[in-house]
């Protein structure tokens, strides 16, 4: 029951982070197609629901990763399912670039 909760936990954060890309609207180019020197300046920290969901996930390892029991080996592969939803919100981060 903890497995499966855990993972769609991790499913979920997954999701709302990939949503969030998907939706979000593309900025209008600068007239000659590179963007200005003061919109790069200012420009907002990049995906930050992805660094937000990559946090939680983190912590909510380091949460099970200290639990008082093993549930059966289900904790274990939990931690498994969110070592591999963290790489997978870190590489497509990467796909940014």
């Amino acid at each position: 029951m903890v497995h499966r909760i855990l993972n769609l936990f991790a499913l979920v954060a997954v999701i709302c982070a990939l949503t969030f890309v998907v939706s979000a609207p593309a900025a209008p180019p600068a007239h000659n197609g590179q963007p200005t020197a003061t919109a790069a300046a200012s420009a907002p920290e990049a995906h930050p629901e992805i660094r937000e969901a990559i946090g939680a996930l983190r912590r909510a390892k380091e949460h099970m990763e200290h639990a008082a029991h093993d549930f059966g080996g289900h904790r274990v592969e939990a931690i498994r399912a969110t070592d591999e939803a963290i790489h997978q919100l870190e590489e497509c981060l990467k796909y940014d670039k």
